[in-house]
């Protein structure tokens, strides 16, 4: 209580019990020394704060973090992230400040900085066997380096088109690289060599991959077409049309047997092509806006889809029909099945990270941390963690291990 408060009940107190009346007409009251009981000193500093209606509307307030390790090696946006599937604490992250950094989770370190692009670090990932991470930027360069040497091993440079997305074969050291400049590489890189390039889209290529079985590559364009390439001849089966997509495509996702591509695009809608013939299967209709993620589910023939309308949908493939929605806030930017298991973890424009039972529809986790948009996701080898990267500049690490 402060002492000015303390001294006006004081005052109240003997007026109320009948000494020292006085007319209330009469102006101020006063004391004396021998009206003074005891006087109590006021250290300010132990003062309690204001009441937050009170509090300074213009003061910055630290937002609720529900990360336990926070990585602000980056100077600007960052836009991709991959785990090393064999070392549970190495994470690579990429961005708008034309770098790369390979690090560990929980480290006290800086982690290193992986050098040499000229542009945004707009892709990255690691081989499958954990022993290369290989870096994409617009400056139109890969750099590949050795994760357990921490040093680069060579650089891989195509037609200069600034590199959209990478990959890596599910089964050896080949990259496969779409371009903006519409052109498609495929390197060796053991040899650090080219061994073939696919031109036939006629706008920048902005999703691809490796099929499960590594026989057969799909790419995706903004001149709104899929084309199915057999890597060894360069031949292509072309998909676009009535009754496809009529936007440009965003993204792009391959069943695990190896038959089926589902494409999302920004016209809003999501396809099923076979990917023996390319011919359309069926459509998953029930986005109204672009679809910016997709991902066939590791363990049942359910895929999910998410969308700048704010949906996250889960589909059950073998009906070609939703089996619930799931509603966010914002915009959902990125998406990522766990592992094995039936939960979903999304990212959002809105910054936060949601985790989804697939089963029920319901959020069972909302993690919070970012304070912009969540661009990427990616989880550790073991599954016990999930690593977030947004353009406010930083990586976060979330606890999932109840997730498995």
């Amino acid at each position: 209580m402060k002492k000015a408060e303390a001294m006006n009940m004081n005052g109240a107190s003997r007026s109320s019990s009948g000494e020292d009346d006085y007319d209330s007409d009469e102006g101020e009251v006063f004391l004396d020394e021998d009206d003074v009981i005891h006087e109590i000193p006021i250290d300010e500093e132990e003062l309690p704060d204001r009441d937050d209606e009170e509090m300074d509307s213009d003061v910055d307030y630290e937002e609720a973090d529900d990360s336990f390790y926070v990585f602000k090696g980056h100077t600007d946006e960052l836009y991709s992230v991959a785990c090393s599937p064999t070392d549970a604490s190495l994470v690579a992250t990429g961005g708008k400040d034309d770098r790369g950094f390979m690090w560990k989770v929980g480290s006290q370190d800086s982690g290193l900085e992986l050098q040499g692009h000229r542009n945004t670090v707009s892709t990255l990932s690691f081989s499958s066997d954990g022993q290369f991470l290989a870096t994409g930027s617009f400056d139109g360069l890969i750099q590949v380096w050795d994760a357990n040497l921490s040093k680069i091993k060579c650089t891989l440079e195509g037609s200069g088109g600034g590199i959209e997305w990478l990959k890596w074969h599910p089964k050896g050291h080949l990259i496969l690289a779409g371009s903006e400049d519409s052109s498609v590489w495929l390197w060796n890189a053991d040899k650090s060599i080219s061994l073939n390039t696919f031109y036939g889209h006629a706008s920048s290529v902005t999703c691809g991959d490796f099929s499960p079985d590594g026989k057969i590559i799909c790419t995706g364009s903004d001149d709104a077409s899929l084309r199915i390439w057999n890597p060894k001849t360069g031949e292509s089966i072309t998909v676009r049309g009535h009754p496809y997509h009529t936007d440009g495509l965003t993204c792009l996702s391959i069943t695990h047997d190896s038959t089926i591509a589902l494409t999302g695009s920004k016209d809003s809608s999501v396809h099923m092509v076979t990917l023996a013939t390319g011919r359309l299967i069926s459509s998953l209709v029930s986005h109204s806006d672009s679809v910016e993620c997709v991902g066939v589910s590791p363990s049942s023939h359910w895929a999910a889809t998410g969308s700048l309308d704010q949906k996250l949908i889960i589909w059950d493939l073998e009906r070609s029909s939703p089996r619930c929605t799931c509603e966010h806030d914002d915009g959902v930017t990125c998406l990522l099945w766990l592992g094995m298991s039936r939960y979903i973890a999304t990212g959002s424009i809105d910054g936060k990270v949601r985790i989804w039972d697939s089963l029920s529809g319901s959020c069972v986790r909302s993690l919070r941390g970012h304070v912009d948009v969540v661009q990427s996701l990616a989880a550790t080898a073991d599954q016990s963690s999930l690593v977030s990267v947004s353009n406010d500049g930083t990586a976060r690490v979330f606890s999932i291990s109840e997730f498995k």
